[in-house]
């Protein structure tokens, strides 16, 4: 019995740690102000995408993590799941940047159109299918 209270103890330890780490390292990127915010560097869809998928190691070193501009066309808008999404063009037409909106750019997101080009400012993610960024705003639309 005090081998399972042991057990039970450990987990409970480790769930309440991994919470406590989310919660300051993945959440608190919502409080980033990414409109006042220092670019890090600013780059076209294309070129980030083709950054990630020549070399994911190398690109992850540079851009994850740290606010970047990017400008691209829009492949995609999206409001499913209550998420406000840019979906720009990539590299190929199985790839792009996926830049989850910021909640403040609702009345923007709603006047861009699929085709148009626009510079998207947020926090890099990293890249699965496609480059993931976070807390976005839209910049400029042409």
């Amino acid at each position: 019995m005090k081998k399972y209270v042991k057990i039970i103890s450990i987990v409970v330890f480790v769930a309440i740690n991994t919470c406590i780490y989310i919660s300051l390292n993945i959440l608190d990127e919502e409080a980033i102000d990414i409109t006042n915010a220092m670019t890090f560097k600013n780059t076209k869809s294309e070129v980030l995408v083709a950054n990630f998928m020549t070399d994911e190691k190398q690109a992850d070193e540079i851009y994850t993590g740290k606010v970047i501009e990017i400008t691209g066309t829009v492949k995609e808008v999206s409001f499913l799941n209550n998420r406000n999404t840019l979906i720009l063009q990539g590299k190929d037409k199985n790839s792009g940047v996926i830049c989850d909106m910021n909640a403040n750019q609702i009345d923007a997101i709603t006047k861009i159109t699929q085709g148009e080009k626009v510079t998207i400012k947020g926090i890099c993610k990293g890249f699965l299918k496609d480059v993931v960024m976070l807390n976005c705003i839209i910049i400029t639309n042409n």
